[in-house]
């Protein structure tokens, strides 16, 4: 497996405050990585600045082999990026937006109607493609905000809170696309439901005060924990008291 991120002893600071601290890791083809830590430990600043859209203090950041300091325009065109409360254009309709999203995307027009076609399909969106996207549920904002992050088939994904407002159903099929596509993307979701790390993630990646905790998978995660314990117990007891700990 190619490995498609790494990350280098990254570090941001917002002027005295330390949001991340020195994080490194890489993350192959193939692997979903689980991203977890309390209310304002640093996930989605370090999401931010692994997609661009945010400058390390410190570190460096390589994805698909280019610097994303050096090659902005470039990484981005390798990610698809659902951010926190994926913002939308809510004037338009849905399927305009996903016509917009493909050019914006230099999707070729000879495959713009077969990309959209394959969002549609995936994302279940048949029933609101001529709805304004502002009239929409927060379930489907949530998937329409999805179909955007994978219309041009991207190498990474990098997934805030994908499930966020959708119902037990919903959340099932957005967990089963995940899997789906995980054997040819490396992924990063960012969650606070740990049944979501155990039903997709093969790493788990906890992190508290900007710095990285541990980074193993979920089922290394209960290792050496009392009998019976949950991920739920083990993301306390390695968040609440710890030295990190951002609650």
């Amino acid at each position: 497996m190619s490995v498609l991120i790494e990350v280098d002893r990254l570090t941001k600071s917002f002027g005295p405050f330390i949001a991340v601290d020195d994080i490194s890791f890489s993350l192959k083809r193939g692997e979903v990585l689980g991203f977890l830590g309390p209310n304002g430990a640093g996930k989605t600043t370090t999401m931010r600045m692994i997609t661009g859209f945010l400058s390390p203090t410190k570190g460096n950041i390589s994805v698909c082999g280019h610097d994303v300091s050096e090659y902005p325009i470039e990484i981005k065109e390798k990610i698809g990026y659902v951010p926190e409360g994926a913002p939308l254009y809510g004037e338009m309709t849905v399927m305009n937006f996903l016509k917009f999203i493909a050019n914006i995307r230099k999707i070729p027009k000879n495959k713009i109607n077969d990309s959209i076609h394959n969002v549609i399909k995936k994302l279940g969106l048949e029933l609101v493609l001529y709805q304004q996207v502002e009239t929409l549920s927060k379930g489907y904002k949530r998937r329409v905000g999805l179909s955007q992050a994978i219309i041009h088939d991207p190498d990474v994904l990098i997934l805030d809170e994908p499930t966020d407002g959708l119902d037990p159903n919903q959340k099932h099929e957005v967990r089963k696309l995940i899997k789906e596509m995980a054997s040819t993307k490396a992924i990063i979701i960012s969650t606070h439901i740990l049944e979501e790390v155990d039903a997709v993630c093969t790493r788990a990646m906890i992190i508290a005060k900007g710095r990285m905790i541990v980074d193993k998978s979920p089922k290394d995660l209960l290792i050496g924990s009392p009998e019976g314990a949950s991920l739920d117990d083990v993301f306390r007891t390695l968040t609440i008291g710890n030295p990190g700990d951002n609650l």
